[in-house]
């Protein structure tokens, strides 16, 4: 069974470089012996029991949180305000089939993540009420998610990414739309991926990128012709946690 990396270990002092092909780096193991999620977990009202009565669990502490982490113990030491608070909303999908994650992927041009796939969401603006208000608003904005078809069920603890932004992840049950108005400057395309799929460990890949400065470990989960890595992959691992338990 995998094993997180030790503090000492697999720890990279930067963030990607531009034009980072994560793609490209080798797999290191797949997840494959870990704990499956029972299939009635899945399931809209065991899901909603889930938030509700929560069990005792560990979420995942990946090389991206362990950097961040020590990043921001010196930042508070020198400058304060260097993480920016910020909320995505996890979308899960009302299908008669079963539940499917919404996810978007990010245009290329954007500074931070650009083409990467995420979920809609962003910073935390001064006029939200709180990290729900923020994830809504988003998913609002950058896909025209009407908030009437939203029932926010919980949360998932902080996430925090290298381009500096502590994440509370909302997860919602959402009644499907027709089709989605995307904001043509954040987002290139909205697709779905099942729930079921995305909670199966057998889909989890670790992969290990390698430069001068050390290696790095993240999540991968690729879905036909879609690649899932990093912060996206890292809270639905901790989703995965939650549930598996």
């Amino acid at each position: 069974m995998p094993k997180n990396p030790k503090p000492q270990e697999h720890r990279l002092s930067v963030a990607v470089p531009a034009g980072f092909d994560a793609q490209a780096i080798p797999i290191h193991e797949v997840c494959e012996h870990q704990v499956k999620v029972a299939k009635h977990a899945l399931d809209p009202s065991s899901l909603r029991n889930r938030f509700l009565n929560p069990p005792v669990w560990q979420p995942e502490i990946t090389d991206e949180n362990r950097h961040v982490i020590a990043a921001d113990i010196i930042a508070r030491r020198q400058v304060a305000g260097k993480i920016t608070r910020a909320a995505v909303l996890i979308p899960l999908l009302l299908r008669e089939e079963g539940l499917s994650v919404l996810l978007t992927q990010r245009t290329d041009h954007l500074h931070d993540h650009a083409g990467q796939i995420s979920f809609p969401g962003g910073r935390i603006d001064p006029g939200d009420v709180n990290p729900d208000d923020t994830a809504l608003r988003e998913s609002e904005e950058e896909i025209g998610l009407d908030r009437a078809a939203v029932e926010i069920i919980g949360h998932l603890p902080q996430y925090l990414t290298v381009s500096g932004y502590s994440v509370t992840p909302v997860v919602g049950l959402v009644k499907p739309q027709a089709e989605y108005v995307l904001d043509a400057f954040e987002v290139a395309d909205v697709f779905e991926v099942p729930l079921h799929f995305l909670m199966d460990p057998a889909n989890h890949q670790v992969r290990v990128w390698e430069s001068d400065q050390g290696g790095r470990r993240f999540y991968s989960m690729p879905y036909e012709n879609r690649f899932i890595w990093g912060a996206t992959a890292g809270m639905l691992r901790n989703l995965y946690h939650l549930l598996k338990v």
